[in-house]
This record gives structure tokens, sequence and C-alpha cells, in this order.
């Protein structure tokens, strides 16, 4: 099974590759992972990509196609694959189909979670975690039972990701729509996109998921 989900950050792509990942024994590959391994294994691949970071430079589609080849034909992806964070553009997207013919693969999905963007700022900008288990809260739908103390371990520090504020959550929604929002009409037109309603309860977005999966 090759799986593709779209959506803009924050719309829990990374929650769902993990319960899909545990169900149907399928992996998740994250291009930014592969990347930084293939640097660590100073693989051929990966001393190509070095330079082209060195310099600052757009990874080329034809090395990022290369990596992903190379992943997938390793034992942990025999019963197929979740990609995250790739393709952003039709030119990756028409590469990957003809990796994947090359090697008698195909897309079985490609889910796109739908999101209210300004209740996804929301949801984004008020999360914060337990200093100490790592315990997720929010300031609206999810605070702590005892004001200022973790239900998990009673801990009382509590940290925010310094990325999670309404500036850069906006900005990484205008760059998803400029880069990646353009390959939908692509996949629509070759029968594959289906959508799902990414503001649902986390279990209602996974029985949408499967109910698309579902032979």
């Amino acid at each position: 099974m090759i799986v593709i989900l779209l959506g803009p950050p924050g719309a829990g792509k990374g929650t769902q590759a993990k319960r899909l990942e545990e169900k149907y024994g399928i992996v998740q590959l994250s291009t930014g992972d592969m990347l930084r391994q293939a640097v660590a294994a100073d693989s051929d691949l990966g001393r190509r990509a070095k330079a082209v970071m060195e310099a600052g430079q757009l990874m080329p589609d034809d090395l990022m196609i290369a990596m992903i080849e190379e992943r997938i034909s390793q034992p942990d992806c025999r019963n197929g694959f979740i990609l995250d964070g790739f393709p952003r553009t039709v030119s990756q997207a028409e590469a990957l189909d003809d990796m994947l013919a090359r090697r008698g693969l195909r897309l079985d999905a490609v889910i796109l979670m739908k999101v209210d963007e300004e209740a996804l700022v929301e949801r984004i900008t008020g999360r914060f975690t337990c200093a100490r288990c790592g315990a997720s809260y929010h300031d609206k739908f999810n605070r702590p039972k005892v004001e200022g103390v973790c239900d998990i371990c009673g801990g009382t520090e509590f940290v925010r990701r310094p990325d999670d504020n309404e500036e850069t959550v906006r900005a990484r929604l205008k760059a998803y729509h400029e880069q990646t929002a353009p390959i939908l009409p692509y996949y629509r037109d070759k029968g594959v996109l289906k959508e799902v309603d990414g503001m649902a309860p986390i279990d209602e977005v996974t029985r949408q998921i499967e109910a698309i999966l579902a032979p």
C-alpha cells in the first residue's frame, strides 16, 4: 500500500501516519529524515545532498526521487509506505509516478486532510506541553484539570514550541498554498485524490482514512 498524505502544517498528518503504520505495517517516510540519514551515512547520494545543502540550494527533484527509490528498496518497506512532505510540486509528482511505474508500483491513494484555516491557527497557537513528561495541552480545548499542574506527572513547568505563533503559522500556510496546493488538480485528474475532514476528532479522521483504503 502506497499513500501520500497532504494538508497544511498542523492538519494532523503525523498523527494519522503513525496510526496507518501500526494498522497496515507500512512505513512513514519523511524526506527530511531521509536526507539527514543519507548525509550521516556518507553515501554517494548523501554526499551529493550535502553539497547541495551547503551551497544553500534547493534539493533537485532527481536527487529526492533517487533517495526515495533507495529507501523503498529496503525490507521494512515491503508492505508499502506513506509519504508525508513529498511531493510538493507537479514536477515532483510526475517524477514520483515515473519512478513507481518503473518499479511496477502505483499509488493507492493521495489523501488530503481538509481544514478550516482560522480554526487551525487557533489549534496550533494554543498548544503547549508539560516540560517534564511531554503531555500535550491547549489553551482553549484541553487545559490541565488543575491549573498549572500536569494531569499525568504533576509537573508545574510547561513549554511552547517557538514556531507555534500566529505569524509563523500563517507564513507556513501561505507557503503551503503557493507550493503544494497546485499538485491537487494533478492527482484529482488521475482519480487518486481523496478528501477527509481534518477538523474532525482524531478517531473520526482515522475512520475516514481507513474507509478510503478499504479494499
